[in-house]
This record gives C-alpha cells, structure tokens and sequence, in this order.
C-alpha cells in the first residue's frame, strides 16, 4: 500500500470517529419555530405601534396661545374660540403686544392674537411647522370675520341712512409677524425634528459597543463619559456649524448635546451592568420604543393622547429636544427642567455601573 494510500485512509478514518463523536443533530422543536417566528412578528408591530401610534392619533388640543387687547375684545375673542374650536387652544389673556411677545420669548405660549384697530397674530415658527399653521390659520379665520362684520356694520349704516349707497367696507388684514423664526438654513424646522431619533439611536448604540467590548466598571464609566464629550463635540459641531439647524451658544448646545448622549450611553451600560444582557434590552426599550416615540419633536406635547406627552418629557429624548429647542430659539425660556431630567438619567446609569461592579465583587468573594 503506498503512502498516499494509508494517509487517505487514516483521514477517512478520522473523520468516522469525529462524525461518531459528534452529538446528534437536534432539530428545533415545532412549538419553539412556531412561537419564535410569531414573537418577531408581534415584535415587528410593536415597533410599529410605537412609532406611528402617537402621530395617528395625535389632535389640535390646549395648545397654549394669548390674547392681548381691551378687555371687551379679548373676552369676546376667547368666547369664540371656545365655540369655533373647542379645546384645541388654551388661552391666557395678556394686557398688550409686548406681554403677550415675552410670553412666546418665554415658551409660555405658542403664539398670540393681538387685538385693536389693526388686529396681528403672533407667532413663533421656531416651536414647529404645526403651530405655525394653526396659527396662520387662525390669521384668516380672523381676517375673514372681521371683513364679514364689517361689511354687515357698512350695510346697516346703509339702511339706516347713516351712510350713502354704494359705500364700500374698509378691508381689514390681520398681520402675522414671526416673533421666534426658524433658521435660514432649516426653514421648516425638519432637521431640529429629524436629528432627535440619530440623538437616540448613536446614545443607545455607544452604550451596548461599550456594554459588550468594555471589561471593568471604571474603564465602563469613562469610556462613556469619553463617549459624551467626544459625541457632543462632533454632533453639534455638524448640526449647528455645518447644517446651521442648531442656534445659539455652541458650547451650551455642545453640553446639551453631550449630556444627552452620556445618559442614554450611561443607562444601557448601567442595566447591563445590574441585569446582564437583558439590561441592554430594557435600556434599548425606554429609550427607542417608549421615550423617542413620545418625545414631541415633531409636533407639540400637547397633541399627544392624554398625558403621554407631559411623560414623554421625563424620558432621555423628549428633554434633549426641549432643551435644544430652547438653546437655540428661546433663551429665555426656563430650562430647568430638562436639563434636570437629563442629569437624572445619567445618573441612574452611573449609580447602576457602580452597583454592578460591587454586586460583582461580593459574587466573585462568595464563590471564591
């Protein structure tokens, strides 16, 4: 027998005693397969839900504006409104323009009526493309009334013989004037809309990279905190220097941005460091499936069903876009409390890291 000869032989050998050695393949029991595939799909829906419920069902309700005038006009006014449009406003009356202007300087309101002998409505572009339309909506409805009266007090004036015949009514325009306009460069307000959800998801992303490929507590907590600041400096360095969508201090929207980013970071390594993988699954939940779906970039808290807009304020996402909103277009707002929401989150995160680890010390003693 040649040399090749044995060689082959030994390999088939080989490879019968492995083949033999091998455990038995098990297939997948049919109950499993079959509730596996229906779990992804009921997976599938719930992201779905929770991603267009609250734009399905979202209505024009309590929507803060003012109106300031006379006091006969702006008790008419708001008589009105509650008539025509029931709960879709929720009025606060002001004594003139300029009280009614540093309320939505303010963020007290989302715009204003101003009555008088030349009627305005205020408003401030910069809290979304929705209430900007509802309001110019309001300007015409306005506009087409008070022509309306007017005409009528001309044709009265008419028949009453208090006015010649063929007396045209004056016309009146209701002016509209932007008090907090949006950037040139994000007209409409999408990008301030749109970059809340990459604020999430890259916040989610860092904290499950660094959950999984970083061994130890201590590095865990700077590598997030690195995270952050490094995250901070790049994403408002593209969204205010170079899309222009952010406004104001660069290093107040860089702190905001980066204090964002380390709680979302900080949270998913904090539960992964209390629960094991799935504490990343719960931190990617709250995150991405409960707080960013109730965050109100895109439309106004109030318009949300029920309370989940107020709550969605309390979640990483509702408060980053609160507080960059008001960085950018309303300094005089107060901030406080977002500000304070993030603070919390991080916390939690940090106070979970540290548990984890002494929780991790006091395993390793028991066993040893």
């Amino acid at each position: 027998m040649s040399i090749s000869t044995e060689r082959d032989a030994e390999r088939s050998a080989q490879k019968t005693r492995a083949a033999q050695s091998a455990p038995p393949l098990v297939h997948t029991p049919w109950a499993r397969t079959i509730a596996l595939a229906v779990g992804a799909a009921a997976v599938v829906v719930v992201i779905l839900l929770a991603f267009l419920w609250p734009t399905v069902t979202s209505t024009v309700k309590d929507l803060p504006i003012g109106v300031a005038g006379p006091t006969g006009q702006v008790t008419a006014v708001e008589k009105q409104l509650d008539t025509t449009a029931d709960g879709a406003f929720a009025v606060t009356s002001y004594s003139d323009r300029q009280a009614a202007v540093d309320a939505i300087q303010k963020r007290d309101v989302y715009g204003a009526i101003v009555l008088g002998d030349t009627p305005e409505v205020l408003t401030a572009s910069a809290n979304g493309a929705a209430v900007a339309q509802i309001l110019n909506q309001v300007a015409t409805t306005l506009q087409t009334q008070a022509n309306a009266q007017a005409a009528a007090a001309v044709e009265q004036a008419i028949a009453a013989g208090r006015a010649p015949a063929g007396t045209k009514p004056p016309t009146i325009t209701v002016k509209v004037t932007d008090i907090v306009p949006l950037s040139s460069r994000d007209a409409r307000g999408l990008g301030l809309a749109a970059s809340s959800f990459p604020l999430v998801l890259g916040g989610m992303i860092g904290g499950v990279l660094i959950s999984l490929l970083v061994a130890g507590s201590w590095r865990r907590l700077t590598a997030v905190l690195l995270y952050g600041v490094a995250g901070g400096f790049a994403v408002t360095g593209i969204l205010q220097g170079w899309f222009g969508i952010l406004q104001g201090d660069f290093w107040s929207n860089t702190l905001a941005v980066g204090l964002a980013m380390f709680a979302t970071a900080a949270f998913v390594v904090g539960m992964n460091a209390l629960f094991g993988r799935v504490g990343i699954a719960i931190g990617a939940v709250l995150t991405v499936l409960v707080g960013n779906p109730l965050s109100a970039a895109a439309q106004p808290l109030q318009f949300l069903v029920g309370p989940w807009g107020a709550i969605g304020q309390w979640f990483v996402p509702g408060a980053s876009v609160s507080l960059l909103r008001d960085l950018s277009y309303f300094p005089s707002a107060d901030a406080l409390f977002p500000w304070l929401v993030l603070l919390g989150w991080a916390a939690v995160g940090v106070v979970g890291m540290l548990a984890g680890h002494f929780r991790n010390q006091e395993v390793t003693e028991a066993a040893a």
